[in-house]
């Protein structure tokens, strides 16, 4: 097949998706007022969470399958192009100061490297043999979890990478905004939010971005519950890194304990500054090191260490 008979079919495929279409309701935006494209872009952005609501079966199983992963030793890599590529980024980012991850445990892959972080760089999302590269290049294998991020479901990068990536043996999923994707024959696990067409045609970092973030928001955070990272409802596995999160650990040290202000304060500095070992410490009465044993038998687990 020639090669402008391979970009004809690519853009005829590319124009049958529900994400890249025209949406008659939204024909007239331009000569709404500001009130009214704020409403119905508001509107519009309600849908996503119905959407995210018919494909949370297929979000947990992935979820599980990844908090297996991790749990043996394994490692989470997110792989995007453009606008998912930069959320899966803020996404990981936000993994080591809010769960005390290894920086290393759950990271992005974004179509051009770092010059892409913070703009657009053009032709790399079509590159199948950058995707492949950087997955080799991660050493991503049996043990590792890659989910693919394309709201299209067929940008060739993050195919790539999710083809390569199952090769190798890692847990695959694919999170898409269409049905029937490429990306999801590729995945062992398939995602599909069907969010149907932007209020500005083929813009998917509205509604299909949005649909994205909430997925990714359960991914990091219902997996990092799986491992022992929170308990109750409360970040303790936080690193204290300035006042507003000293303050943040001593209300939590605080309500998970009932011990006053200044005991919370004085734990926290015995602890090193770390929440588990505090609230530990007061609630069996031991001191530091003891609670980091108790701690490091339970697996890190605060409800293990209370219970022993």
């Amino acid at each position: 097949m020639s090669e402008p008979t391979e970009r004809h079919e690519a853009r005829t495929l590319l124009a049958m998706l529900a994400t890249e279409r025209a949406d008659p309701r939204y024909a007239e935006i331009e000569r709404l007022s500001t009130l009214d494209l704020a409403r119905t872009m508001n509107e519009a952005d309600a849908s996503v969470s119905a959407a995210v609501a018919a494909v949370l079966p297929e979000v947990a199983a992935a979820i599980d399958a990844i908090a297996d992963r991790l749990a043996k030793g394994g490692r989470l890599r997110y792989v995007g192009a453009g606008t998912a590529g930069r959320m899966a980024i803020m996404d990981a980012a936000e993994c080591p100061p809010t769960f005390s991850t290894d920086p290393e445990l759950v990271k992005a892959i974004i179509a051009g490297g770092k010059a892409a972080e913070g703009g657009a760089v053009e032709g790399t999302e079509d590159d199948e043999a950058a995707g492949a590269a950087a997955i080799a290049a991660d050493g991503i294998g049996p043990a590792d979890a890659v989910v693919g991020l394309a709201a299209s479901g067929r940008t060739p990068f993050v195919v790539a990478a999710v083809r390569e990536a199952r090769r190798r043996g890692a847990l695959t999923v694919g999170l898409s905004c269409n049905a029937g994707t490429v990306l999801s024959d590729a995945a062992e696990h398939r995602i599909e939010v069907e969010v149907g067409p932007e209020v500005v045609a083929g813009s998917t970092r509205l509604k299909s971005g949005t649909a994205q973030k909430f997925v990714l928001n359960m991914v990091s955070t219902i997996t990092m519950v799986r491992l022992g990272k929170v308990y109750r409802n409360y970040m303790v596995d936080m690193k204290v890194a300035n006042q507003k999160l000293a303050a943040r650990a001593v209300r939590m040290i605080r309500e998970i304990t009932g011990a006053g202000a200044e005991e919370a304060e004085a734990a926290l500095a015995a602890a090193d500054n770390r929440v588990k070992t505090a609230v530990v410490m007061l609630e069996l009465g031991v001191g530091a090191a003891d609670a980091e044993a108790r701690l490091e038998r339970a697996a890190g687990r605060l409800s293990g260490a209370l219970a022993a």
